[in-house]
């Protein structure tokens, strides 16, 4: 299906929520690797999470003021304008981490997502040129703000037409 361009590179995003409950977005370029003519796409291997305070170095307890919050961050290859349910087409990735003062912290969603063999060409593909980050966090501390940064292996690959056209119309038909 795909044939593998280059070596498996990471891009990285840095997503800032600064308000309890309020969705934060951000998005990142993907169109130095699309190429609809050439049926060039991106093929995710994987997708990890980092969750930090408002500083690199400042702990989850003072971000949050010392109360328990639910993060939750998701990837998608459409603009959803808000948080998606795990079964839409244009979910890239997701991660829900709940974090407990009382000392432990568990997650609903499991991540990093991980779609194929490290380097591969299977993967996730995507054709659109552009990803979608959304973001809430149900507490933060005054003048506290929760980053997460989204890191994604990738590859580039080439297609042939069948099979830009079959994930290019699966694409848009998710935006229905």
């Amino acid at each position: 299906m795909a044939t593998k361009k280059t070596a498996q590179f990471t891009l990285t995003e840095r997503l800032t929520m600064g308000t309890a409950g309020a969705l934060a977005s951000a998005t990142l370029d993907l169109s130095s690797y699309i190429d609809v003519a050439d049926r060039q796409a991106i093929s995710v291997q994987s997708v990890d999470f980092i969750v930090q305070g408002t500083t690199a170095d400042e702990t989850l307890t003072v971000m949050t003021g010392g109360g328990d919050s639910d993060i939750q961050v998701q990837v998608l290859d459409l603009n959803r304008s808000g948080m998606a349910f795990a079964n839409d087409r244009a979910l890239v990735a997701s991660m829900r981490y709940l974090f407990d003062t009382a000392g432990s912290s568990q997650a609903s969603d499991i991540y990093p997502d991980n779609y194929g063999a490290n380097g591969s060409a299977n993967g996730r593909i995507v054709v659109n040129d552009t990803l979608y980050i959304e973001g809430i966090t149900s507490v933060l501390g005054a003048n506290k703000s929760c980053n997460v940064t989204v890191r994604i292996n990738a590859t580039v690959v080439s297609l042939n037409a069948k099979d830009f056209m079959a994930i290019a119309i699966q694409s848009t038909a998710a935006d229905n």
